[in-house]
């Protein structure tokens, strides 16, 4: 599916209305050189460098003269490899300290729900657990609605089941999530918590099928920030007639697709296992 992006780097947001205003060109031939620093696992060296932003060494080079001398590019005076510079650094922190990814996430929810088809939410964990924050009603409005604030269960909801399955052990949240799902298995029936996690796990989405509310199937995604820890969850439920609720159908692809999006925007460079 077609994603949404400006040059040289994915972003949720709608920047069509971008396309068609006057730009500095060099400036965004030159951010390729930045772009592939940023994607690299370890300090370039030149050819290296400019073969990833499709331009010759030398011209690589001019560009990586200004950027030293900004501080946004650093070459290390042994080996002669370029790496981003501390002006980076401090841009970068500055963009992660500025995050929000709520307030993302609710800027794009709408296209995307339009997108997936289904009506879509946010979910954070709050006090109580899982905690619904957001709704948008879809082009096939759900049968069943949630309110704002509702909390939901850990087992036999996708929201929940998303936060058990994805929640790190070192996030500050885990143990009173680990209480909660005592607490759960002690009341309930239903499939094992392993069982459910390992699912959840192996195919990188939450899912339930007429389990918390009859008729209804939806899918939970999980967002993580720049320290791989989750900060929220996608949600898109519908009925069970209208809604693909197979692991690899278009639903659960597209709703995973927007959530590595935010991921990504949040500073995650790959989704944690």
């Amino acid at each position: 599916m077609p994603r949404i992006t400006t040059p040289h780097h994915d972003v949720v947001g709608d920047t069509a209305d971008l396309a068609g205003r006057a730009g500095i060109q060099s400036v965004e031939v030159g951010f390729t050189l930045l772009s592939a620093l940023a994607q690299s696992a370890c300090p370039m060296m030149l050819r290296d460098l400019a073969h990833a932003a499709n331009m010759s060494p030398a011209k690589a080079h001019r560009y990586l003269v200004s950027f030293q001398r900004l501080g946004l590019v650093a070459q290390d005076a042994l080996s002669n490899r370029y790496d981003l510079g501390p002006s980076s650094l401090r841009i970068g922190l500055a963009s992660l300290s500025r995050c929000d990814p709520v307030r993302m996430a609710r800027n794009a929810i709408a296209d995307w729900s339009t997108r997936i088809g289904h009506t879509m939410a946010l979910a954070v964990w709050g006090n109580q657990g899982p905690t619904m924050v957001h709704w948008h009603d879809g082009s096939a409005a759900a049968a069943a609605k949630l309110r704002l604030g509702d909390v939901m269960p850990l087992l036999s909801s996708a929201t929940g089941r998303c936060f058990v399955s994805f929640m790190a052990p070192t996030h500050p949240d885990r143990p009173a999530c680990d209480r909660m799902l005592q607490q759960a298995l002690a009341v309930t029936q239903q499939k094992s918590a392993d069982a459910i996690i390992k699912e959840s796990r192996r195919h990188g989405v939450a899912r339930v099928v007429d389990t918390l509310i009859p008729g209804i199937a939806g899918f939970c995604a999980p967002v993580f920030d720049s320290q791989g820890q989750l900060v929220m969850g996608i949600v898109t439920l519908g009925a069970t007639g209208a809604f693909d609720a197979s692991w690899t159908g278009p639903t659960a692809r597209q709703l995973q697709t927007f959530a590595s999006q935010l991921s990504q925007d949040l500073g995650c460079p790959d989704t944690p296992a």
